[in-house]
């Protein structure tokens, strides 16, 4: 909670999805559930399968015999890392140097110098959860959000970072922006980012 990203729990959480959701494939009365930081949206129809027998049954799935509730989907380590490039010239990557008593050229370097785990999408089509931020660059969000934010900025909140996949309102702090489309209806999947999908961002030199 608060400033603390758990990337062994978000681990288990995709792990326990995955196996509710193949688990329940065929079963009529259940949706695709849908894995978030520390919890799993599971939609179920409240007659056939009904809600008792719904929990009894994610009850059972949740428990394996090493007490481990989940298990690896092994999505972490099997995938490569995805390159954003970034343009670190942001509105507020002078704000972001003074909170936190960085330089803006060590904040960039913080924040480029990591690779973050995609701990789950929220917000708006394919808006992708990054993890851990380092703690130096962990700041509470805009006090008064934005009305709108550009697709592509790169942004930080709190413990964590993202790229605005399409234009819309926000609270977070820009350091950049990005050319590569994170949301793309035309493309299967339209969401660039999946839970577990490792990033890394890379600091462009030259103007586009």
């Amino acid at each position: 909670r608060g400033t603390t990203v758990a990337l062994e729990l978000t681990r288990r959480v995709r792990g326990l999805s995955a196996r509710i959701a193949q688990a329940t494939a065929m079963l009529p009365g259940w949706g695709v559930p849908i894995p978030g930081a520390a919890s799993i949206l599971v939609p179920v129809d409240p007659l056939e399968p009904g809600v008792a027998a719904a929990a009894e049954r994610l009850l059972e799935l949740a428990m394996t015999p090493s007490g481990d509730p989940g298990g690896d989907d092994g999505t972490d380590a099997e995938q490569p890392v995805l390159e954003v490039p970034t343009r670190y010239d942001g509105l507020d990557l002078g704000a972001v140097a003074e909170m936190t008593g960085l330089a803006p050229a060590a904040v960039i370097e913080a924040h480029a110098g990591t690779t973050y785990t995609t701990l789950f999408l929220g917000f708006v089509p394919g808006f992708g959860y990054l993890g851990p931020l380092p703690a130096p660059l962990v700041v509470a969000r805009r006090p008064v959000p934005r009305t709108s934010v550009p697709a592509g900025s790169v942004a930080i909140a709190v413990a964590q970072t993202a790229v605005y996949p399409i234009a819309s309102p926000g609270g977070w702090w820009l350091l950049g922006r990005t050319s590569l489309r994170l949301w793309d209806p035309g493309r299967e999947p339209p969401a660039l980012l999946q839970p577990g999908r490792r990033v890394r961002f890379v600091p462009e030199t030259e103007p586009r």
